[in-house]
């Protein structure tokens, strides 16, 4: 391995990094609201078993692929050899690039609301629409965001990412159990607990069904590359099976955590579970006025800091994805590397900044036959995300289990296991890539395609 690459000092920077790239405003900000739409515990079910089942097996594929090679997303297709298959490198490289452009903004949201809070703003809920307009406002917190994330990045793989992570995600975790302690002594804080954790299955339907594979698969990061990107600095004496499923854990523990946070505050106000987005910007400021100036200030900026951390967890890898591109695929110094491509990243998101209200062309960007009018920011969300990550990630599981072979898949799962015995989880993450990971990622992918772009609401016609 390089010097100019790096590479993580401990198998605990690694986790955490990795645990980091996958916990972000997926966890605390998206995973709530799709909880309350869903019906609550039933929802977390299914999310619960997807990220194991589905999302897992995955996981440990990216990072199979990255530490086989030591390369980036497009570097490491190539160097298998199999320079087709590069196109999913590059997919990912594009999916990394343009979610990175529209999360920097609802980064600078998060980073904004910090401020106001602090400043005793409660009423920033209320004016959500006139601060997202604000266009020079958000702007500035987005060039802040986007300076502090390539900061990190360009200072390397153990001095910057691995080191920034040790330090954010114990952080994160502290922030979140001290919110979780006081929303527990809220009134009525126990029938949001019971909303969360005591399923009704009569609510499971095939929307659920859809939106918590979605949620599993956003939440973790995969499809994208960053986890082969992750994957090509960690050792060969490291145990990537296990690691993956550290990683898991400590993903699916943070949004688990945020619905012990978020629905305790929620049903202490008598607010319908149901929000959507807007719970978090629009309805839980006005929450924490009620709990008096001094204390609405301290739990509100503790909360809306919480989200700024979780955010920079994730646009850091974001980062890392395409700067490993420039580094390894263009021979570029990674400092400059860095710098490069945060600035033109940031070029990208202005049009997403701008279409919450602020230029009438893109926030009435495009109507979609089945997804109605989408401003440029959901429309961008809709392509990268929820198009682009259920492909990339369908295509590796693919490319894993028969053009690469599961044969050459497994001993690079077998390297950094002690005992050279083939645990049950091996045989699960063989089995899955093969058959499971497939059938429901590319089922997710037609499912968006067809209902989204085509109007073809299948669910509907299959479930009712």
């Amino acid at each position: 391995m390089s010097i100019q690459r790096g590479g993580f000092s401990s198998r605990l920077g690694f986790i955490l990094a990795a645990a980091g790239s996958a916990v972000g405003l997926g966890n605390i900000w998206k995973f709530p609201f799709e909880v309350g739409q869903g019906g609550g515990a039933a929802f977390v079910v299914m999310y619960l078993v997807f990220c194991f089942v589905l999302c897992f097996p995955v996981l440990v594929a990216e990072i199979a692929i990255g530490r086989k090679t030591q390369l980036n997303p497009v570097g490491a297709f190539k160097a298998l050899g199999y320079k087709n298959w590069a196109i999913v490198g590059y997919l990912g490289l594009a999916s990394g690039v343009l979610i990175l452009s529209f999360y920097n903004v609802v980064a600078a949201w998060a980073f904004g609301y910090f401020v106001e809070i602090l400043m005793g703003h409660f009423d920033i809920g209320q004016r959500f629409s006139e601060f997202t307009k604000d266009w020079i406002t958000v702007g500035s917190y987005s060039v802040l965001f986007m300076i502090g994330t390539a900061f990190v990045v360009s200072r390397g793989v153990s001095g910057g990412i691995e080191r920034a992570a040790k330090i954010l995600m114990p952080t994160l975790f502290v922030m979140i159990i001290a919110l979780i302690l006081y929303a527990l002594t809220l009134p009525n804080a126990m029938d949001g607990i019971r909303f969360y954790l005591v399923p009704d299955f009569s609510q499971i339907t095939g929307k659920v069904v859809y939106s918590a594979l979605g949620q599993a698969f956003f939440s973790l990061s995969l499809g994208m590359g960053a986890l082969i990107t992750y994957g090509s600095y960690v050792s060969k004496k490291d145990n990537i099976v296990t690691a993956a499923a550290s990683i898991t854990l400590l993903d699916v523990g943070v949004a688990t955590l945020a619905g012990f946070m978020i629905f305790p505050f929620v049903f202490s106000q008598g607010i319908e579970t149901d929000g959507g987005p807007g719970l978090i910007f629009v309805t839980l400021p006005g929450i924490f006025e009620s709990l008096g100036a001094t204390l609405g200030v301290i739990v509100g900026a503790l909360f809306f800091l919480l989200l700024s951390f979780a955010a920079f967890t994730s646009t850091i890898s974001l980062l890392e994805v395409p700067t490993a591109y420039m580094v390894d695929e263009k021979k570029m110094k990674r400092k400059k590397a860095t710098w490069i491509v945060a600035i033109f990243i940031f070029l990208v998101g202005i049009p997403s900044m701008l279409s919450v209200g602020a230029v009438d062309g893109l926030t009435h960007f495009v109507t979609l036959a089945g997804a109605g009018e989408k401003n440029f920011m959901d429309f961008i969300g809709l392509i990268a995300s929820d198009t682009f990550l259920p492909l990339g990630g369908f295509m590796i599981a693919v490319f894993t289990a028969y053009v690469w072979k599961k044969e050459n898949f497994n001993l690079e799962m077998a390297n950094g296991d002690e005992n050279h015995r083939r645990s049950w989880l091996q045989s699960y993450v063989d089995f899955a890539i093969g058959y499971i990971c497939p059938v429901l990622l590319g089922s997710i992918f037609i499912v968006t395609v067809l209902d989204n772009f085509l109007g073809i609401k299948i669910l509907t016609m299959l479930f009712g």
